[in-house]
């Protein structure tokens, strides 16, 4: 009768002894794993001038020349050697392959390539007129990238056959300033770097800001809307978090905050673009201040990693080049591929936007003093002009059909013209798109109140404006 409470008993100090043992790993310290972290194949660039910020005006980040590296098992050598100019290296989901950008001559166009890490020639993706630069795999044989027309930097995707990118190629970004990718998110959406206000890279006080875009174009927005500081380079780490440069070092996004979170990271200035190994560690391109050289450091400190203290860690050089910076590591690893992103886009020359609720906002608007919203375009010398006036309802809600794949932009007036607020920035919707907004600027991280509009209530079809001015000036009240 005594056998099951001795056989209990046993079970338990067997699944205490367990579990002490897997705290004991877990708890471990992991210098073994660290000091080998660095022995796995990379990819850097080593570029002579580096102006990670270079973008923002359509320039060329490497005014001295840039090299991809290859760090494996046989040393380090050139990933293309008989290049005049290689950078932007990205690992496809299998490790087997890389795409990079590159000139064969030095007065050749950045162009998109491809390679195999095995050996062998490269293939050249893409055939721009001008400079295509920053790519990266996407899920089922395609691939994202920055292409300059007219100037400035947008965000394509593109269908990869037998080697080239071709149809369906498809724009993502309509903002007037310039894009530049800079990661896929493992949900799908594309992480790329603009200007806040977004699109206005001729304002000398716009910053660097990250957006995200589906891979249709479609649900572009900030990733988070506390703008301030200049946020670049920002990378999706193990943890889901997205980390990157900014004017104090480094900082990231979490999910569990509205808010970018400091990183208490060693002094001195970040490139963006950080690495994970698989240990853990951090691989960062560190200068201890704007006079030296992007060095490649690997931060291996666990509290460092986790992110719970202040302490700062140390960094460890990995890549030291005394006359050159050492930029955009990239391990070769096999990765889990993103989730992919079916789009829902309709074949209409329009789009349709529903919002629920203007109140909504990170601004203060007093009860019922929003009365009607008014809707701008770009004209030919780049001047706002207005597309129309639509009512807002008293529950801030309002339902618009509007041009598509242009630039576009609010404006919210009271009873008597007068604005309350106007967007700084400008934002597009993609042909045949029916978007949902919670509110205007709500962020991203806002839920929509589980309520019909009243707009919805009143009439299910939108306010054409899509040319026609102030076709609604009487408003919505």
């Amino acid at each position: 009768m005594r056998r099951p409470a001795i056989v209990g008993r046993l079970l338990l100090l067997a699944v205490t002894a367990l579990t002490l043992f897997a705290m004991a790993v877990a708890l471990a310290p992991r210098q073994s794993a660290a000091s080998s972290s660095t022995d796995s194949s990379l990819l850097y660039t080593v570029a002579g001038g580096y102006d990670p910020l270079a973008w923002i005006h359509g320039s060329d980040r490497f005014s001295g020349g840039a090299t991809v590296v290859v760090k494996d098992s046989r040393g380090r050598h050139s990933l293309v050697a008989d290049f005049a100019a290689s950078a932007d290296p990205a690992v496809s989901f299998d490790g087997e392959n890389a795409l990079f950008a590159g000139k064969q001559k030095p007065q050749d166009r950045w162009q998109i390539w491809e390679i195999s890490l095995a050996g062998g020639k490269p293939r050249r993706i893409t055939s721009c007129v001008d400079d295509c630069i920053r790519s990266f795999y996407l899920p089922e044989n395609r691939i994202v990238y920055a292409k300059k027309v007219d100037g400035r930097f947008v965000v394509e995707a593109a269908t990869l056959v037998d080697g080239k990118a071709t149809a369906p190629v498809v724009r993502l970004t309509y903002g007037p300033g310039n894009s530049l990718p800079t990661d896929v998110l493992r949900d799908g959406r594309i992480l790329f770097e603009a200007t806040f206000p977004f699109g206005s890279s001729s304002d000398p006080s716009a910053t660097p800001e990250l957006y995200t875009v589906y891979s249709d174009g479609s649900g572009v927005e900030s990733y988070r809307c506390d703008h301030g500081k200049a946020r670049h380079a920002g990378k999706q780490m193990s943890s889901g978090d997205v980390v990157f440069a900014s004017e104090s070092g480094l900082a990231r996004f979490t999910s569990a905050l509205a808010k970018e979170a400091a990183i208490a990271a060693p002094a001195g200035e970040y490139a963006g673009d950080l690495a994970e190994t698989a240990a853990g560690d951090w691989l960062v391109s560190w200068r201890p201040d704007t006079r030296s050289r992007f060095q490649l450091m690997l931060w291996t400190d666990r509290v460092g990693r986790t992110l719970l203290s202040a302490h700062q860690g140390a960094l460890r050089p990995v890549v030291v080049e005394p006359n050159a910076n050492v930029i955009q590591p990239t391990p070769i690893v096999a990765r889990t591929a993103p989730k992919r992103h079916p789009s829902a886009l309709h074949d209409w020359s329009y789009a349709n936007l529903l919002c629920l609720n203007a109140y909504t906002s990170k601004y203060k608007f007093a009860a019922g003093s929003i009365h009607s919203v008014r809707l701008y375009a770009r004209d030919d010398a780049g001047q706002a002009k207005l597309l129309g006036t639509a009512p807002v309802e008293t529950d801030g809600s309002f339902f618009l059909q509007v041009p598509a794949d242009q630039p576009l932009q609010f404006e919210l007036v009271d009873g008597s013209g007068k604005t309350l607020k106007r967007e700084a920035g400008w934002f597009w919707i993609r042909r045949g798109e029916q978007r949902v907004c919670v509110g205007c600027h709500a962020g991203p991280e806002t839920a929509p109140e589980n309520a019909v509009p009243m707009i919805l209530q009143r009439s299910t079809t939108p306010a054409d404006m899509t040319g026609a001015t102030d076709q609604h000036p009487s408003g919505g009240h």
